[in-house]
Order: C-alpha cells, then structure tokens, then sequence
C-alpha cells in the first residue's frame, strides 16, 4: 500500500493554504484599514476639539472687548459735560447735567473782556444771574448802537469751567455757552434783561479760553450792531 499523498491531494493542499492566506491578508488588510479610521477619526476629534477651543476663546475675547469697548464709552459719556438751564424767575437760570450721573461742585462764570465784569463764582448751586453783567451789557449795547428793545433772542457768550463728580472721580470742562437773553423796557423805568437760556457753543482749553471767548464776543457784536446802523 502506497501512503504517499497523490498529486490532487498535494493540489488540494496547496490551494488551502493559499485560500489561506489570502484569507489571512484580507484580514490583515480589513484590522489596517480599521486602525487607519481610527487614527483618521482621532485626528478629526482633535481638530474638533482644538476649533472649539479656538471658538469659546474668540467669544470670550469679542465678549471681553465688547464690555471693555462699552465701558470706555460709558466713561467717556459720563465724563462729557452738558449744562442745561432752566429759569429761576426771569433774572436767573439755574444750570445742571443733562446727565443724572453727574454732580455739579463750582463753577466760574466768565464773561468778554469788553464788559470789564469779573468773573463769577458758585460752590453748589451752579447758576447765572442777570445782576452780575447787566448794567456792563447794556453799556456795550449802547456803544455799539443796538436798539433799546431786543427783537428776538440776543446771544452773550460766556466761559464756563465746571468741576464736578462722577462715581467719586473728579472731573473738569471748559466750553463756550451762548446765553440766551431779551432786553426791554421804558425809558422811565429803564431796561431789564430776561435770561432765556443756554446753548453749548465749544469745549475749549482752560489757556486759550478766554481768547476764544473775546473772538465769538467780537463776532457777534459787529454782526448786531451793522444791521442796525
């Protein structure tokens, strides 16, 4: 008896193992491919995870800007000065922020340098009284040959440098205001002024406020008294 495999059983042997193998790579192939996604997928988490990082930090940061950008302008808006009058009767207007945030300290009331009127001063209760430039007004309108009646609302400019508080903080403004003012009366009795109100004309620097003063003084003056020659 011949116990040596014939040669359809050494073929039928072989192809096996070839199916075997192919099997095996095919498995091999299939576990690499699987690593490979699996790399690919934990390459994207990363990224994932980096651009979301990325984008609660850029939020945070435009949040963090944008309160920081508020907060300057709030500052800068409470720090901005603007009086605004209301009558006391019709020989005084008393002055007080537009903004509530703000407390009036003192001011100094200064007036053109050709009515010869010193400048006034008031610690808490900011305000404009007809008395002290009346009678220096009305002697310049005289000069300059302005009727005795006004025809509307005539304009005094006038500088004023206010100290006041915001949140505890110390601040100051100097700017032009145009007063707003009528002048009438009988020559027997004599003329009164009547303050209407206050306009901001500028803010200025406290060195070159005065001159700029005397400038819209001259200014209006002249513009006032050619038209009435």
């Amino acid at each position: 008896m011949n116990d040596s495999p014939t040669e359809s059983e050494t073929n039928a042997q072989a192809r096996a193992e070839a199916k075997a193998d192919v099997r095996a790579a095919e498995a091999a192939a299939i576990r690499r491919r699987w690593v490979t996604l699996g790399e690919v997928l934990a390459v994207i988490a990363v990224v994932i995870s980096g651009l979301t990082l990325w984008n609660n930090w850029s939020q945070r940061s435009d949040s963090e800007a944008l309160k920081t950008a508020e907060a300057q302008q709030a500052s800068t808006r409470a720090a901005t000065l603007v009086l605004m009058a209301t009558g006391s009767g019709d020989r005084e207007l008393i002055l007080r922020p537009a903004a509530a945030e703000q407390s009036v300290q003192s001011q100094e009331v200064s007036f053109p340098s050709a009515l010869g009127v010193p400048p006034a001063q008031t610690t808490g209760e900011p305000r404009i009284e007809a008395a002290w430039f009346e009678r220096a007004l009305k002697k310049a309108r005289d000069t300059a040959r302005l009727p005795d009646e006004s025809r509307g609302d005539e304009r005094l400019p006038v500088l004023v440098t206010t100290r006041f508080l915001v949140a505890g903080e110390s601040h100051e403004d100097v700017a032009l205001y145009d007063v707003g003012y009528s002048i009438s009366g009988r020559w027997l009795g004599g003329h009164s002024v009547t303050l209407r109100g206050v306009s901001l004309v500028s803010r200025v620097k406290r060195a070159s406020g005065q001159a700029k003063l005397d400038a819209r003084w001259n200014a209006l003056l002249p513009a006032k008294s050619a038209g009435h020659k």
